[in-house]
């Protein structure tokens, strides 16, 4: 399948590392102009660099924001006001038993990992409808449906990305604007390499067998019985932006390696 963004432009959030800098590299391979963005100008002017390396003829803008608040986002969009694509990627996680969980941190959880889409939907899905194409991604995750006991915060957060990815395809209905939610499992991300590494797992092993001993352990139902790459999911959002995909919206698609114990 030739995927061509050619005169698309592309803003991934949260995209110096991890699955966000995946996908910038993966749009920016199919020839979309790839707005990355980070909290730091430091992090941002990295990725920048990095993805000009891997792709030289790339063309590559970045915008420093902290999209956990309203402010962040307003400044992402007024640095940056067209997009033809919008991955939704910014997140946080991290485990922390329920009862330890305050207030303030249930409320950092939603406004970085679930308002940050809202609000960057709304800014750009209106200039999507004016060209009657677009492409909304929000990346959720396997653990918006099978809620991790030591992660209740996070997982209620990307439940909540899966209600409204499908409520807005519903509201873009006739349009040529998309809106799906992709669902990863575990993924050796930089992320989740450190989060690994403070694990008895990783005692005297490489990072790659400490994720296999964690998806034995903690996803037992994991088919592949390791964690995907950062490719595997990228590979799943670039099909999802691509042309190709214009009859898949209001779809819940899931990377997780048959984490999730469903035929559905």
């Amino acid at each position: 399948m030739n995927i061509d963004l050619s005169n698309k432009t592309a803003v991934v959030t949260g995209s110096t590392l991890g699955i966000g800098f995946g996908v910038a590299k993966a749009l920016a391979e199919s020839g979309a102009t790839v707005v990355v963005n980070g909290r730091t100008e430091a992090a941002v002017g990295q990725a920048i660099g990095a993805l000009k390396k891997a792709v030289p003829a790339a063309v590559i803008r970045g915008v420093a924001a902290d999209l956990g608040t309203a402010e962040g986002c307003a400044k992402l969009h007024l640095a940056e006001p067209i997009a033809d694509i919008l991955i939704n990627n910014v997140g946080i996680f991290g485990p922390q038993d329920f009862f330890e969980i305050k207030d303030s941190e249930w409320t950092r959880f939603f406004e970085v990992n679930v308002m940050s889409g809202v609000r960057l939907s709304r800014a750009y899905v209106p200039g999507m409808l004016s060209r009657n194409w677009g492409r909304v991604v929000f990346i959720s995750s396997e653990s918006g449906l099978n809620i991790p006991a030591d992660m209740i915060h996070y997982g209620f957060t990307k439940t909540a990305q899966l209600s409204i990815s499908r409520g807005l395809a519903k509201r873009l209905a006739g349009t040529g604007v998309t809106v799906n939610a992709v669902l990863p499992g575990p993924t050796l991300s930089e992320g989740v390499e450190a989060m690994l590494a403070a694990m008895p797992e990783a005692e005297g092993v490489s990072i790659e067998e400490a994720a296999v001993a964690f998806v034995k352990k903690h996803r037992p139902s994991s088919i592949i019985q390791r964690a995907a790459t950062v490719e595997e999911v990228a590979n799943m959002v670039l099909y999802v932006s691509s042309m190709q995909a214009s009859a898949t919206t209001g779809a819940a698609l899931r990377v997780d390696g048959g984490t999730v114990d469903t035929i559905a």
